[in-house]
């Protein structure tokens, strides 16, 4: 099966571990997935006679590419939220000044306009008044309505392009998007919640099989070595060590 299929079959579990039990991953975690990966193949078959003689449940080993598959999906969605919202952050900072001038130009354009016509004005400097990202975008989108409905003072202004005004509403719906997406918190802060829940679920297996893979061949460094995390086995080395903790 693919990791898709790994994840819609372990998301159940997954979403059921307590957020008070969540741990919080301590190196990449398409590391661990690998290394997950690596031990349910060095465990199989190999060292399977003498773990399940020592009590460790075999259907941990088995579970792992299942739980590693789930972590690197649940780690895309992640990623993909992450990455929309800091497109559409992007995307603010380029189009928010031209949306901004854009607001400024029609207002400009219709003060001079509807000079004449004391409702409309009114209802033009009062829209002059507000500030702010969501004052701006209401704003794109009441200046197009008023310019729609009373176009003829404005086409009376040589200088003005009556494109303006379906640009106007045009941009005020993408502005709104953009200025949702780049302010979004739910949806990232759910699929974090489940990576992490994810990545638990692979670590609770992970390091129940280290820790019977370190108990069961502490005499045997051959077998040993597979027990432990290469990862931070390299850590420790570039700090002066080669000495792993207990189960990492």
């Amino acid at each position: 099966m693919g990791n898709k299929e790994y994840y819609d079959q372990l998301i159940g579990q997954i979403k059921a571990i307590p957020e008070s039990e969540i741990k919080e991953p301590n190196l990449p975690v398409e590391v661990e997935a690998q290394e997950a990966e690596n031990t349910h193949d060095w465990a199989n078959p190999t060292d399977k006679p003498d773990l399940v003689a020592a009590g460790l449940d075999w259907s941990l080993v088995e579970s792992m590419p299942a739980r590693s598959g789930a972590l690197r999906k649940a780690e895309s969605n992640w990623f993909a939220e992450r990455f929309g919202k800091e497109e559409a952050a992007r995307k603010w900072d380029a189009q928010s000044p031209i949306a901004y001038q854009l607001r400024d130009n029609l207002i400009h354009h219709m003060l001079f306009a509807y000079r004449k016509e004391a409702d409309i004005l009114g209802r033009i400097q009062s829209i002059a008044e507000g500030t702010g990202h969501a004052d701006m975008i209401q704003d794109l989108s009441s200046l197009a309505e008023i310019g729609r409905k009373n176009p003829a003072q404005l086409k009376a202004i040589k200088q003005f392009d009556v494109k303006d005004i379906d640009k106007a509403e045009q941009l005020s719906g993408e502005m709104a998007r953009l200025l949702a997406g780049a302010k979004a918190t739910t949806g990232l802060i759910a699929s974090k919640i489940i990576r992490d829940k994810a990545f638990t679920y692979l670590k609770t297996a992970l390091d129940e099989v280290r820790a019977y893979g370190q108990f069961v061949f502490w005499r045997k460094k051959d077998r040993l070595a597979g027990y432990s995390s290469h990862y931070f086995r390299q850590q420790n080395i570039k700090k002066g060590t080669d000495k792993p903790p207990a189960v990492a």
